[in-house]
């Protein structure tokens, strides 16, 4: 709330044309600089640790409204304290050759502006899902990563999980045209008053946009194919806590040849699982989709992957780093986070409207 309300306090202008980096120079660096954007809860405990683990990347700078938080984080991590921004200088970023990628760890609705300016700073730019409120606005970013040819990911870091990945092997072998049903929940009770995630303006849609996104997007990715048909349940049964947005979302995803993914998400219970199945095939996540580590289940018995790694974010901007590197986009780019938003928006309309939605997209 505090950097909040110090952003909302300050006059904000979009910066004039970037400084733009060589990406040669990039390439021939070992590690790219990263800037992260915000040091709240996920930053602290999740991606600083992460990029201290990083092979491609290292923590370079930070933005916050707190220049005591600065000073500690430059301490702690070796950056040097030019490299500590507030969100008044913030486009004076363009200026740092030490910040190749900068972060974007802000609530969602401030994710549409900062990573506009970010990439207006030259800089190539990783946001936090969701990538907008809007479908709208998360085109426009994947438009201005475009025009500035520079890359863009969404904070994917299921993308890269073993276990995930060892599933969608595994269904892809045995066959996708037989997997015909899917089940993918997630949620927590982590509602309380004040809490900018169940604001509609600040947070956009309740649990759906926040914890839901995973479960479509396990859904999408293991069918390897895009929903056409939603049918969504909201309910709310704290109406004095959640206002203009669900408190639990229950949903179905139909694919294109009539696969189904039963869903739910929530932010007053907990649910953490992953299944589909192949006719007498299955598998099993169970937890499956929470940043402490996945369990995998099958018809075979436990999921066994080679390697799991202490951060799941560093697989995530490893792969970010090389794809710049190899001038290509990211397995988790801009337009991943368009996709998941349109479901999203599709979602909360079906249950809006107590009907069936179909999703066009042509």
């Amino acid at each position: 709330m505090k950097r909040r309300n110090f952003i909302q306090s300050t006059s904000l202008t979009l910066g004039s044309v970037a400084l733009k980096t060589s990406l040669i120079d990039q390439v021939e660096k070992k590690k790219l600089g990263v800037a992260l954007v915000g040091l709240g809860n996920y930053s602290t405990h999740q991606l600083a640790p992460a990029l201290q683990l990083t092979a491609n990347c290292q923590l370079a700078g930070v933005v916050t409204g707190d220049p005591a938080k600065g000073k500690s984080w430059s301490a702690k991590y070796g950056f040097p304290e030019r490299n500590i921004y507030n969100y008044t200088n913030f486009d004076a970023i363009e200026n740092n050759s030490e910040i190749d990628i900068i972060y974007i760890v802000l609530p969602n609705f401030m994710h549409h502006e900062y990573t506009i300016r970010a990439l207006q700073t030259g800089k190539h730019v990783i946001c936090e899902k969701p990538l907008a409120i809007h479908s709208k606005d998360a085109q426009e970013m994947v438009d201005e990563a475009k025009k500035q040819n520079r890359k863009l990911q969404v904070g994917y870091r299921l993308y890269f999980e073993p276990h995930h990945l060892a599933i969608q092997n595994k269904i892809r072998e045995n066959g996708l045209e037989d997997l015909r049903m899917m089940e993918a929940s997630l949620g927590f009770d982590m509602a309380r008053p004040g809490l900018w995630r169940i604001d509609k303006v600040m947070g956009g849609g309740g649990a759906i946009i926040d914890l839901g996104l995973y479960a479509i997007q396990a859904a999408r990715r293991t069918k390897g194919a895009l929903p056409v048909k939603v049918r969504a349940n909201g309910q709310i049964i704290r109406k004095e806590l959640f206002k203009g947005v669900y408190e639990n979302m229950f949903w179905q995803l139909e694919f294109p040849d009539g696969t189904v993914c039963n869903s739910s998400t929530s932010y007053s219970t907990y649910v953490d699982r992953f299944f589909a199945s192949q006719k007498s095939q299955w598998y099993e996540l169970n937890p499956a989709f929470n940043g402490i580590g996945a369990k995998g289940n099958s018809h075979e018995g436990p999921l066994v992957v080679n390697s799991i790694a202490e951060f799941q974010q560093i697989a995530q901007m490893d792969e970010f780093v090389e794809s710049i590197k190899a001038d290509r986009p990211s397995l988790a780019h801009g337009a991943e986070g368009v996709i998941d938003v349109k479901i999203v928006e599709a979602v909360i309309a079906s249950a809006d409207k107590r009907d069936e939605v179909e999703i066009d997209w042509t």
